[in-house]
């Protein structure tokens, strides 16, 4: 263990167990800062792989380096805020530097099989020098998590960090099957029977929903996941309660829920929080930005794992230049090959200029909050929709993996805060001018705007003292220990 810090026995003790994705790491981390400002104390387990991406990305400021030097990437928070977190690193059972991303049934396979392994002789230590621990937390995505939790009398809280409606269709499969929307030969109709959703149509399920063959690796985890969580004692989720009312009271009716969403750094320190969570170095953007007029900026990114065919990142690259807009473009090198770290076409750097700035990644909450920034070409990741909710900058959306799908649902035709980059794939260079054009200048971008307002309001609402997403929390807080006293008096 890296840190020697002795946790008041008094204190309820969390097992924090994230799962080592970008996109779930960022939540994990806000959770682990929430609850120990609430009086916990934390034991937060990283990957050595996460944790080796993280420090080599990051500023020492951020993250403690060196032989005699507390290595955690909470050091900051622990000696700033005064936050009772320790700190773990166990193996996913694959070579440090090996490339999860390109090898995604391989890595799949390891959390479901070693990784869970390595968790499980960290909880047997951890608990056996801490008899204050009172419950293990891990991302809803470990199939392992029940089990574990049983065997060391544990409590099992999961933690949910997409869409509610997302959990809710999870949920329900066993009607999808049922009614024929699920598999080989799968029903194109809506989907009108399940609970907390008044309609859905089968291309707004995630990816894998929408997949015929149901017997992948990827397959057998997710069911195997969901199977677990329906298990927990609680779910934590990185929603906002009254965004989605009714898919949140839908799965309140078969397990304690609470929203106690968006699960990101708020206030001053929003676009850098205490905590580095980022897993490759960010370029910093903000001498570009400054430089350009109010709102005038596209801000394009498809996130920190989804890959993109060539032909469509072309047409997306020729369209933005169409247009004549300023952006911003976050280009991975992996993001459409590891074979092909530049994939933009021939000649596009230079033909765009200065009202271009090409990066592979940067800190996507300063850009948001920037005032430069208008508008967001997005694939629609959890994380992203609610940090531009925040900022209140509308999206134009692409969603290309997983739970995308049902977000552009949310996003577009729930709250009315977003539009389609494309009505129908491929798209077209044509396309993505007219539509990139009208979000940054036209009406639709006025609509948009307008909408967003609305619907941070509401966000702010629930974040507020006093609001759902505060009560929440609290509720949760007083609920587990009561669990854990009924557990001890049993």
């Amino acid at each position: 263990m890296e840190n020697q810090h002795t946790p008041n026995k008094c204190k309820p003790h969390a097992i924090l167990i994230a799962l080592p994705l970008q996109g779930h790491i960022i939540p994990s981390v806000q959770l682990a800062l929430t609850l120990a400002s609430k009086g916990f104390s934390i034991t937060f387990i990283n990957t050595e792989n996460i944790h080796h991406q993280i420090t080599q990305s990051s500023s020492p400021s951020n993250v403690s380096m060196g032989e005699d030097a507390d290595n955690s990437i909470f050091a900051h928070a622990r000696q700033s805020l005064e936050l009772d977190i320790e700190y773990l690193t166990v193996s996913d059972g694959l070579p440090i530097e090996w490339d999860r991303s390109l090898n995604h049934d391989m890595w799949v396979g390891a959390t479901m099989y070693c990784f869970p392994a390595h968790v499980e002789m960290a909880v047997a230590k951890i608990v056996k020098s801490r008899p204050s621990v009172t419950c293990l937390i891990a991302d809803c995505y470990s199939p392992w998590a029940s089990k574990l939790a049983r065997k060391y009398g544990l409590l099992h809280v999961g933690l949910w960090t997409e869409a509610a409606v997302v959990l809710d269709v999870y949920f329900h499969l066993h009607l999808l099957r049922e009614n024929g929307h699920l598999g080989p030969g799968a029903r194109k109709d809506e989907i009108d029977y399940i609970p907390g959703i008044k309609s859905i149509k089968p291309t707004d399920l995630t990816s894998y929903l929408q997949e015929e063959d149901l017997t992948t690796i990827c397959h057998q985890s997710i069911f195997a996941q969901i199977d677990d969580a329906k298990k927990a004692d609680f779910i934590l989720s990185n929603n906002i309660q009254e965004l989605e009312a009714q898919p949140i009271s839908a799965l309140q009716a078969q397990i304690p829920f609470y929203a106690i969403g968006p699960l990101f750094q708020t206030g001053p320190g929003f676009s850098k929080g205490p905590v580095a969570t980022s897993l490759w170095a960010e370029s910093s953007c903000l001498d570009w930005l400054d430089t350009k007029p109010l709102g005038s900026v596209l801000y394009v990114s498809f996130g920190s794992y989804a890959h993109i065919g060539k032909e469509e990142l072309v047409a997306i690259a020729n369209g933005i230049k169409l247009s004549g807009v300023n952006f911003l473009w976050v280009i991975r090198p992996d993001m459409v090959s590891s074979d092909e770290p530049d994939p933009l076409p021939v000649g596009f750097r230079d033909e765009v200029g200065e009202r271009g700035m090409i990066v592979s990644w940067t800190r996507q909450t300063e850009v948001l909050s920037h005032r430069a920034v208008g508008g967001f070409l997005t694939h629609c990741g959890w994380n992203s929709t609610l940090e531009s909710i925040h900022c209140e900058v509308p999206l134009l959306c692409f969603p290309l993996l997983t739970d995308q799908f049902t977000n552009r649902k949310l996003i577009v035709e729930d709250w009315g805060v977003g539009c389609n980059l494309c009505d129908e794939r491929p798209v077209t260079e044509k396309e993505v001018s007219r539509k990139v054009q009208d979000l940054m200048g036209g009406s639709m971008g006025c609509k948009l705007k307008s909408k967003m307002k609305q619907v941070k309001e509401v966000v702010d609402n629930a974040m507020a003292k006093g609001g759902s997403s505060q009560r929440n929390v609290d509720t949760f807080v007083d609920n587990l220990k009561v669990a854990w006293d009924a557990r001890l008096a049993s």
